[in-house]
């Protein structure tokens, strides 16, 4: 554990490194402000928090794709994780020149020459590139080796407090039992067919009760009024006629697809000598063994031998006129292959395949239409936008344009029109009164712009709209409710004493299940209640999807015939030692910063953060 440990330590001490290294312009801040704090009598440098913190700003922006100015990470909380990041390390270096705790030039040699940032072309440590890359980020080699040598005395520190960590045997394997029990269960999935019973359609004035005490199932949700132009490569398409010296290219450069030679579907298995593979075909054509079990006899699978679709000229001259000599699938040979003497097994004959233009030409004439219909927007595209750049409205491009004007409604349920698009229902949902109406692209050529006309807060629909909803949804009530009723009757009788068989059901039984088990059909909590019974319980498990019976029939602990069961129990193990060893090390970097004092200069961090945009 301790040397994983140290091996994790030191590949993160290189990855900042190597960051650190990454050449983001941050050298020093020169005068007399030369720290922004410090751990007892070990200081935290002005250049070292600017380029720590400069290194997250960069590594953020990179994952989110969004460039990020200081104000921003102050608000997300960086400047803040980038100084206990700091604190912490040099709470740690404190106690090691405490200690007296280093390591040798080899070490650090050793650990410099591992950084890729330092490798030439062939692999091996390039002092050119070393000091071109110190030069650059403002540091002399001695300082960046010192640093170097910090690193490592503090990844032995680390190994020493969090290396051998161990969770007690008793957290384990209680988490190890509690994940890998099992259950044995039978349930029900209850209906009105499996019930046999009707429910009467509700009355009008049940549907009156039921509007007035849901009225959210039946209020619209917020509105969005959108005027949008847009113009979409099928609007194009009666614009677009191509020649038949157009469509004859296009059929032409496409020839491969319609014009395809004769195939096989070819098997090979390679000998050693001829006679070898002689006797293995007397032995096929004999009878004794069939060519599939000949390839397993061999240690093989069908996979090894299989040589996909092939065509003569995959093949050379006198094994083509071979294969393709015959006139039905089956084996071939001893034939000359790369790899010796082999048998071939043809396992299907391809005829060649000529597709006239005349078949085709629809297609071809719809592709083209398309295609050319797209480079007509995409020539349209800077027109377009300079008239919208100019003050245009909406309805006056769609004028001076090909592109139709159009409205719509837009909620968070609408995926229609326009709407299907995510990109227009994004912006729809996003845009504001105030924004300008700007020129999208969409993936397949089509291009909008919308505008944002008002918001319609959410109505109630009045009941006679909304009557048909409300009969559908009044009446799945009052099913749910006879159903529910029924299930609480029987589970009474179950627990009574009586039986699945006495009440003619006929359960499901699922023997085995672990707490990650999906049952399909069955409620979504059925399975985690099951987890919660003791043996012989019944009861009723329902949610929006519907209503079962359940009933535990036995408590089974891990299945030691499962193969994943060792594997399970070692994940578990790791994953809670080195959670306590986390633990452990983050209690001794806090015991070590209140033991050694920590002094922050608010002031010096300050004039660093100002330096940044």
């Amino acid at each position: 554990m301790k040397g994983k440990t140290s091996n994790i330590f030191m590949t993160i001490i290189l990855g900042l490194l190597i960051l650190g290294l990454a050449g983001f312009g941050v050298t020093s801040f020169g005068g007399s402000m030369s720290r922004i704090g410090s751990v007892g009598d070990t200081d935290i440098t002005v250049d070292e928090y600017a380029r720590t913190l400069q290194n997250q700003i960069r590594a953020t922006t990179a994952q989110t794709g969004q460039g990020l100015t200081m104000a921003d990470a102050r608000a997300i909380g960086l400047d803040r994780q980038v100084l206990s990041q700091l604190v912490t390390q040099a709470a740690l270096d404190n106690e090691a020149t405490k200690m007296g705790l280093s390591v040798g030039d080899a070490r650090v040699l050793q650990d410099i020459q591992a950084i890729p940032t330092f490798q030439g072309l062939d692999g091996n440590f390039d002092r050119d590139s070393y000091e071109f890359a110190l030069q650059s980020n403002g540091l002399t080699p001695a300082e960046f080796e010192e640093q170097v040598r910090a690193d490592a005395a503090r990844t032995l520190l680390q190994g020493a407090v969090a290396g051998g960590v161990r969770a007690p045997a008793a957290q384990s394997e209680t988490l190890y039992q509690f994940v890998s029990e099992r259950r044995q269960f039978d349930w029900l999935a209850l209906d009105l067919a499996t019930l046999d019973i009707a429910v009467p359609p509700v009355s009008d004035a049940e549907m009156r009760q039921f509007y007035e005490t849901n009225p959210a199932e039946f209020t619209d949700p917020e509105a969005r009024e959108i005027t949008y132009v847009l113009l979409t490569p099928e609007m194009m398409l009666d614009e677009v006629t191509p020649s038949e010296e157009e469509i004859q290219r296009l059929y032409e450069e496409r020839a491969s697809e319609f014009d395809r030679p004769a195939r096989r579907l070819l098997d090979r298995l390679v000998f050693g000598t001829d006679e070898e593979a002689q006797a293995a075909l007397a032995r096929i054509e004999s009878g004794d063994i069939t060519f599939e079990a000949l390839v397993e006899e061999r240690g093989l699978t069908l996979e090894d031998v299989d040589q996909g679709t092939v065509t003569e000229a995959d093949l050379g001259a006198e094994l083509a006129t071979e294969i393709f000599a015959l006139e039905d699938t089956g084996v071939i040979g001893p034939l000359p292959s790369p790899l010796g003497p082999a048998l071939f097994q043809v396992n299907a004959i391809l005829l060649p395949q000529v597709i006239p233009l005349s078949q085709v030409r629809d297609d071809l004439i719809a592709e083209f239409a398309l295609d050319a219909a797209r480079r007509a927007i995409s020539a349209e595209i800077d027109a377009l936008d300079d008239q919208l750049a100019g003050g245009a409205t909406l309805e006056e491009l769609a004028e001076s344009s090909p592109m139709e004007l159009g409205e719509i409604a837009v909620t968070v349920d609408t995926f229609d029109g326009p709407a299907a698009y995510p990109e227009f229902r994004e912006a729809a949902l996003t845009v504001s009164e105030e924004s300008f109406p700007e020129l999208e692209i969409l993936d397949d050529g089509s291009v909008f712009a919308l505008r944002l006309d008002g918001i319609r807060a959410p109505q109630l629909r009045p009941y006679d709209e909304a009557e048909d909803a409300v009969r559908t949804a009044a009446q799945a009530r009052a099913e749910r409710q006879a159903v529910r009723a029924e299930a609480d009757a029987l589970v009474e009788r179950l627990r009574a004493g009586e039986t699945f068989a006495d009440l003619e059901l006929t359960p499901v039984r699922e023997d085995g299940l672990t707490r990650e088990t999906f049952l399909e059909g069955a409620p979504v909590g059925l399975v985690t209640r099951a987890f919660d019974l003791n043996t012989g319980d019944v009861d009723v498990v329902s949610d929006e999807g519907g209503i079962a019976l359940l009933r535990l029939e036995a408590i089974l602990g891990p299945d030691p015939d499962d193969p994943d069961t060792a594997f399970v129990q070692q994940v578990l193990e790791r994953s809670l030692s080195e959670s306590l060893a986390r633990d452990v090390f983050v209690a001794y970097s806090i015991a070590l910063q209140e033991e050694a004092g920590i002094q922050i200069d608010q002031s010096a961090i300050n004039a660093v953060q100002a330096q940044f945009p």
